[in-house]
Protein backbone atom coordinates (compact mmCIF):
# COMPACT_ATOMS: atom_id res chain seq x y z
CA UNK A 1 0.00 0.00 0.00
CA UNK A 2 1.09 3.65 -1.18
CA UNK A 3 1.42 5.87 1.87
CA UNK A 4 0.49 9.52 1.85
CA UNK A 5 3.21 12.36 1.18
CA UNK A 6 2.36 15.59 3.10
CA UNK A 7 2.86 18.62 1.81
CA UNK A 8 3.80 22.00 3.36
CA UNK A 9 2.79 25.13 1.67
CA UNK A 10 4.00 28.25 2.49
CA UNK A 11 2.77 32.24 1.36
CA UNK A 12 5.74 34.16 2.16
CA UNK A 13 5.22 37.16 3.73
CA UNK A 14 7.45 39.48 6.66
CA UNK A 15 3.95 40.37 8.99
CA UNK A 16 1.71 37.06 8.14
CA UNK A 17 3.26 33.78 6.20
CA UNK A 18 0.33 31.59 5.49
CA UNK A 19 0.92 27.58 5.88
CA UNK A 20 -1.35 24.58 4.68
CA UNK A 21 -1.05 21.24 4.59
CA UNK A 22 -2.19 18.76 2.59
CA UNK A 23 -1.96 15.03 2.05
CA UNK A 24 -1.67 13.38 -1.26
CA UNK A 25 -1.87 10.16 -2.37
CA UNK A 26 -2.26 9.72 -5.93
CA UNK A 27 -4.48 12.14 -7.23
CA UNK A 28 -6.60 12.55 -3.97
CA UNK A 29 -5.97 15.49 -1.75
CA UNK A 30 -6.56 15.58 1.80
CA UNK A 31 -7.10 18.74 3.97
CA UNK A 32 -4.51 18.61 6.87
CA UNK A 33 -3.96 21.95 8.58
CA UNK A 34 -3.81 25.38 8.13
CA UNK A 35 -2.89 28.70 9.78
CA UNK A 36 -0.66 31.82 9.75
CA UNK A 37 1.93 32.64 11.71
CA UNK A 38 2.80 36.32 12.57
CA UNK A 39 5.70 38.95 13.47
CA UNK A 40 4.82 41.47 15.60
CA UNK A 41 5.94 44.86 13.20
CA UNK A 42 6.77 46.73 16.62
CA UNK A 43 9.95 44.48 16.97
CA UNK A 44 13.08 45.03 14.82
CA UNK A 45 13.91 43.57 12.00
CA UNK A 46 15.89 40.46 12.81
CA UNK A 47 13.51 39.74 15.99
CA UNK A 48 10.58 39.45 13.37
CA UNK A 49 12.73 36.71 11.31
CA UNK A 50 13.08 34.73 14.26
CA UNK A 51 10.07 35.16 15.10
CA UNK A 52 8.76 33.85 11.82
CA UNK A 53 11.59 30.75 11.93
CA UNK A 54 10.87 29.61 15.62
CA UNK A 55 6.74 29.56 14.35
CA UNK A 56 7.08 27.69 11.16
CA UNK A 57 9.51 25.38 13.22
CA UNK A 58 6.88 24.35 15.50
CA UNK A 59 4.35 23.58 12.45
CA UNK A 60 7.03 21.56 11.01
CA UNK A 61 7.54 19.98 14.08
CA UNK A 62 4.26 18.98 15.20
CA UNK A 63 3.00 18.12 11.41
CA UNK A 64 6.37 16.23 10.19
CA UNK A 65 5.63 17.37 6.12
CA UNK A 66 7.77 15.32 3.89
CA UNK A 67 7.90 18.01 1.00
CA UNK A 68 7.63 21.84 1.35
CA UNK A 69 6.74 24.31 -1.62
CA UNK A 70 6.70 27.90 -1.32
CA UNK A 71 5.32 30.94 -3.33
CA UNK A 72 7.91 32.93 -5.32
CA UNK A 73 7.51 36.37 -4.31
CA UNK A 74 6.83 39.35 -6.92
CA UNK A 75 9.08 42.61 -7.00
CA UNK A 76 7.19 45.89 -5.05
CA UNK A 77 7.64 49.34 -6.50
CA UNK A 78 8.69 49.48 -3.01
CA UNK A 79 13.02 48.73 -2.95
CA UNK A 80 12.55 48.47 1.29
CA UNK A 81 9.24 46.16 1.34
CA UNK A 82 10.78 44.12 -1.84
CA UNK A 83 14.01 43.50 0.29
CA UNK A 84 11.86 43.17 3.73
CA UNK A 85 10.03 40.41 1.77
CA UNK A 86 12.93 39.19 -0.14
CA UNK A 87 14.16 38.10 3.82
CA UNK A 88 11.17 36.75 5.37
CA UNK A 89 10.85 34.23 1.89
CA UNK A 90 14.87 33.79 2.83
CA UNK A 91 13.26 32.31 6.25
CA UNK A 92 10.94 30.48 4.70
CA UNK A 93 12.87 28.51 2.72
CA UNK A 94 15.29 28.12 5.53
CA UNK A 95 12.86 26.84 8.17
CA UNK A 96 11.79 23.29 5.85
CA UNK A 97 15.62 22.82 4.31
CA UNK A 98 16.81 23.23 8.12
CA UNK A 99 14.74 20.21 8.84
CA UNK A 100 15.47 18.22 5.55
CA UNK A 101 12.42 18.62 3.82
CA UNK A 102 12.62 19.17 0.14
CA UNK A 103 11.26 22.20 -1.01
CA UNK A 104 9.89 23.13 -4.56
CA UNK A 105 8.96 26.87 -5.71
CA UNK A 106 6.48 28.00 -7.85
CA UNK A 107 5.73 31.01 -9.55
CA UNK A 108 2.37 33.07 -8.06
CA UNK A 109 1.03 32.94 -11.54
CA UNK A 110 1.52 28.30 -11.68
CA UNK A 111 -0.39 28.16 -8.66
CA UNK A 112 -2.84 30.30 -9.33
CA UNK A 113 -3.27 28.58 -12.95
CA UNK A 114 -3.28 25.05 -11.84
CA UNK A 115 -5.89 26.08 -8.81
CA UNK A 116 -8.46 28.31 -10.78
CA UNK A 117 -7.09 27.60 -14.27
CA UNK A 118 -5.70 31.33 -15.15
CA UNK A 119 -2.88 32.76 -13.99
CA UNK A 120 -4.66 36.24 -12.80
CA UNK A 121 -6.84 34.83 -10.63
CA UNK A 122 -7.37 37.32 -7.37
CA UNK A 123 -7.08 36.38 -4.45
CA UNK A 124 -11.09 35.66 -3.43
CA UNK A 125 -10.65 33.16 -6.68
CA UNK A 126 -8.22 31.46 -5.53
CA UNK A 127 -9.93 30.84 -1.57
CA UNK A 128 -13.06 29.52 -3.36
CA UNK A 129 -11.06 27.16 -5.68
CA UNK A 130 -9.30 25.78 -2.56
CA UNK A 131 -12.35 25.22 -0.45
CA UNK A 132 -13.48 22.89 -3.46
CA UNK A 133 -10.80 20.84 -3.53
CA UNK A 134 -10.49 20.83 -0.04
CA UNK A 135 -13.62 21.13 1.28
CA UNK A 136 -12.91 19.76 5.05
CA UNK A 137 -10.54 23.17 5.11
CA UNK A 138 -13.56 25.23 6.26
CA UNK A 139 -13.62 29.24 5.64
CA UNK A 140 -9.62 29.63 5.05
CA UNK A 141 -8.14 33.46 5.66
CA UNK A 142 -6.05 34.71 2.49
CA UNK A 143 -2.62 33.90 3.32
CA UNK A 144 -3.71 30.39 4.98
CA UNK A 145 -5.99 30.03 1.19
CA UNK A 146 -2.52 31.04 -0.73
CA UNK A 147 -0.37 28.38 1.16
CA UNK A 148 -3.13 26.19 0.66
CA UNK A 149 -3.03 26.37 -3.22
CA UNK A 150 1.04 26.61 -3.15
CA UNK A 151 0.66 22.49 -1.57
CA UNK A 152 -2.03 21.79 -4.10
CA UNK A 153 -0.02 23.07 -6.63
CA UNK A 154 3.18 21.14 -5.80
CA UNK A 155 1.03 17.88 -5.36
CA UNK A 156 0.20 18.52 -8.78
CA UNK A 157 3.48 19.11 -10.29
CA UNK A 158 5.69 17.01 -7.89
CA UNK A 159 4.91 13.48 -10.28
CA UNK A 160 5.83 15.76 -13.57
CA UNK A 161 9.03 16.89 -11.75
CA UNK A 162 10.14 13.19 -10.45
CA UNK A 163 9.13 11.86 -14.26
CA UNK A 164 11.61 14.38 -16.28
CA UNK A 165 14.44 13.31 -13.93
CA UNK A 166 14.51 10.37 -14.74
Amino acid sequence: MTKAVRILGLDPGLRNTGWGIVDSLGNRLTHVAHGVVHSDAKDELAQRLSQLYQALLKVIDLYTPHEAAVEETFVNKNPASTLKLGMARGIVLLAPAQAGILVGEYAANRVKKSIVGVGHADKNQVALMVQRLLPTSGVVSADAADALAVAICHAHYRGIQALSLS
